[in-house]
């Protein structure tokens, strides 16, 4: 799968980077906490993060005044599985370089995504890069075959807290995974396994043999 950095002009539709913050208190408060043994982990609220000088600077420049969390997905992962989306922008900040698999919203039909669709965007260390709400995208990935990533995740307060109480009203509510967080599933996910509605048709990408 062709890797391409954040800064070309084909990552425009997806996203853009957010231009001057300096990231350095956050980047070290995110070395701090330790690698997940297997896989990944993701925390939406880590107080270490939310401590550092830019919590408010993200609230109130990024988000324009808007209640924010600053947490962080981190470990080791090649693989898409699942591809979600949100009301609203993500900006994510790597401690190191890292990868972003992503598709655009409007290329859902009938709930169903094809992974042919699916793009990889590669993002440097330090760097605050928004990812607009039309934009499908899950776990990062490492750059290395024996690396890992901390990616530190900026979103709306309680997103991705628990699931409210709904009746579905049309196919999208059946994607509701978390609050504010609709999910689409590939079918050997383990998101899928535990009921997550299966929205990706395809290959289940993996991006290790690239890198």
């Amino acid at each position: 799968m062709k890797i391409v950095s954040v800064y070309d002009p084909a990552f425009a539709p997806y996203g853009k980077v957010l231009a001057g913050y300096d990231t350095t208190c956050l980047v070290k408060a995110m070395g701090t906490i330790p690698l997940p043994e297997n896989g990944t982990a993701y925390e939406p609220s880590i107080p270490a993060l939310e401590a550092t000088c830019l919590y408010g600077q993200f609230q109130n420049n990024a988000y324009g005044g808007m209640p924010v969390q600053l947490g962080m997905c981190w470990g080791r992962n090649t693989r898409l599985n699942c591809l979600e989306y949100h009301r609203d922008s993500e900006v994510n900040i790597g401690e190191g370089d890292f990868i972003l698999l992503v598709a655009k919203e409007d290329d859902i039909v009938d709930g169903v995504l094809d992974t042919g669709k699916v793009k990889a965007f590669k993002a440097p260390g330090g760097v605050p890069v928004e990812v607009y709400a039309t934009t499908l995208h899950y776990a990062p990935c490492q750059t290395a075959k024996d690396g890992f990533f901390r990616v530190c995740v900026v979103l709306p307060k309680g997103t991705n807290g628990p699931r409210p109480a709904i009746e579905a009203k049309n196919d999208e509510d059946k994607a509701l995974w978390a609050c504010n967080k609709w999910l689409l599933a590939h079918p050997d996910s383990a998101e899928a396994a535990q009921g997550a509605a299966i929205g990706l048709r395809g290959e289940n990408i993996d991006i290790a043999a690239d890198l």
